[in-house]
């Protein structure tokens, strides 16, 4: 595979998302940006959510991590259905009935202005480190296969990178983003779909579902150590938790389901949603055995991060496949990226700047946009620090770990907020939050050592349960 044809691809795909972007954008105003005026198909956000929930992480990781933890993952998949209900089922109702733009305006009114305040804030760091971590992942890969052939810096590839973003969200905001996400969507599936059919044809495989149920790297459940990472319970509930957190507690997510025109459309969306992530994730763990077991034919050294990309790019399964890879592997990033850009600039314009509270609109629509551009250079200059000042990948993934800390106190908030009627002394609320995960680190930490049993993903519910317990203490 030649950087040219890269290249060309690049620009044709990044050509069709400004179109749609042109489309979408006309006319709009601050209600198309952050709500798109309430008017999206319920079955146009549930198919791009699968995208948008998914990254060029998940793209990568999930093929990768078969080969050592087998098919352990789906124990946590399971768990995201029952996250999903309960979003369906008690946080959608919350957020359609009271009308909520950003959905931490909850918290002001449960508990005060610092409790909203706080928890707006955990999202816009969680989201900066976690969207910045992912494009940098992506970024270099594209260095390597792309930019570094024509001598372009990292620093101009990424800077690029989040121009273009920008350039086809900067007017319609999370309008333009629920089809951009469909059409990315549906070019990562097909990118899956072409790369399990060239891999099962080299291994001549002809049928595909009795291949991976015959394979020992299909095993799924784990009862056996309750301390290993990969014991079920801790997969399962932990996977209903971060579902809970990582979607219905996300004003990147909830963004596009409080677009839909009812509750019931939204909910409709959840549901299919939910069917279609199952199914997508486990063709990704599918994909996984096919690419080990076609390493080990071919005598290929690839394993974990390093096994799709290799064998897609540099193996012997031609042009084609080369191509949809570095396809998917985009659509999986952007659509991923370019929603946490808009939800990021929704979630600051409306929490901590306020500013649907400012009369004049056009005021209104000159702060969001001065906000959209501030948080791309935030993205930027995120990502450099990862490149430049974070040499130790093993740092810069502990940094993406603890980024999943920063949903414990949200967790907490929500849970108390809903299945409590007691009151807090809101000032006191900052410190709790502040205070969890670091309290929940050492408690994991000090675990690990004394006992061996690794909190691992389950760490998030440990977080929760201490920011629960510190407004329990806190309360009126």
């Amino acid at each position: 595979m030649q950087p040219f044809h890269i290249l060309l691809l690049i620009l044709s795909y990044f050509s069709v998302l400004v179109g749609i972007a042109y489309i979408t954008g006309k006319s709009a105003n601050n209600a198309t940006f952050f709500k798109a005026n309430n008017s999206s198909p319920w079955y146009v956000v549930a198919f791009g959510m699968i995208g948008a929930s998914l990254s060029g992480v998940t793209f990568i990781s999930v093929p990768g991590w078969v080969e050592a933890q087998s098919f352990s993952y789906l124990q946590m998949v399971f768990g995201y259905v029952i996250g999903y209900a309960v979003i369906g089922l008690v946080l959608l109702p919350l957020y359609y009935r009271l009308n909520l733009t950003s959905i931490y305006t909850y918290l002001q009114d449960r508990f005060g202005n610092f409790s909203y305040k706080t928890g707006a804030s955990f999202f816009l760091l969680s989201r900066t480190i976690g969207a910045s971590f992912r494009l940098f992942l992506v970024a270099n890969v594209l260095q390597l296969l792309l930019f570094d052939s024509y001598g372009v810096p990292f620093w101009v590839t990424v800077t690029g990178t989040i121009l273009l973003i920008w350039v086809y969200t900067f007017k319609g905001g999370i309008k333009t983003i629920v089809w951009t996400d469909t059409l990315q969507t549906l070019f990562m599936l097909i990118a899956v779909g072409v790369c399990i059919y060239t891999v099962s044809t080299a291994l001549e495989i002809d049928n595909l579902f009795a291949y991976v149920a015959d394979n020992t790297l299909s095993k799924t459940f784990f009862f056996d150590d309750v301390n290993a990472g990969s014991y079920f319970w801790k997969r399962f509930l932990a996977g209903a938790f971060i579902a809970i957190v990582m979607t219905g507690l996300d004003q990147d997510m909830m963004q596009k389901n409080l677009t839909c025109r009812s509750l019931k459309d939204a909910q409709k969306n959840m549901f299919w949603f939910t069917i279609v992530l199952v199914i997508v994730n486990f063709f990704f763990l599918a994909l996984g055995i096919l690419l080990t077991d076609y390493a080990a034919s071919q005598g290929i050294e690839a394993h974990k991060d390093q096994l799709f990309p290799i064998i897609a790019t540099q193996g012997t399964l031609g042009l084609t496949t080369a191509l949809f890879f570095v396809l998917g592997l985009i659509a999986a990033a952007y659509s991923s990226a370019d929603s946490a850009l808009t939800s990021l600039t929704t979630s600051f314009s409306i929490d901590i700047l306020e500013i649907d509270k400012k009369k004049d609109v056009a005021t209104q629509e000159r702060l969001r946009k001065k906000i959209h551009i501030l948080f791309s250079l935030v993205l930027i200059a995120t990502i450099l620090i990862f490149k430049y000042f974070i040499a130790d990948a093993s740092v810069i993934a502990k940094i993406f770990t603890f980024a999943g800390y920063t949903y414990g106190p949200l967790l907490g908030l929500y849970a108390f907020g809903l299945f409590t009627k007691y009151k807090v002394h809101d000032k006191a609320v900052p410190f709790i939050a502040i205070a969890s995960p670091f309290i929940a680190y050492a408690v994991n930490s000090t675990s690990i050592a004394f006992t061996g049993f690794d909190f691992e993903f389950f760490v998030l519910v440990l977080n929760g349960s201490i920011t629960f317990l510190g407004l329990y203490l806190a309360k009126k």
